[in-house]
């Protein structure tokens, strides 16, 4: 299925789960937040939360500097 990931579309399988997604895209899981079609998801929620054809997924990583 096909959906959008920051900005960027890509092929991912069925069925795939947003915390599935974050290992992929970000290959970790601290200080990363995640929003599916303008609403966030809560990590807790990661597992539960399967995607769809066609979802808006943003993928943010905290940056520290200063």
């Amino acid at each position: 299925m096909e959906l959008t990931v920051n900005g960027v579309e890509r092929s991912v399988r069925d069925g795939v789960t947003v915390a599935e997604l974050v290992r992929d895209v970000s290959g970790q899981e601290r200080g990363v937040a995640v929003a599916v079609n303008g609403e966030v998801v809560p990590r807790t929620g990661w597992p539960a939360t399967a995607l769809c054809g066609g979802d808006q997924v943003e993928v943010l990583s905290a940056a520290q500097g200063g």
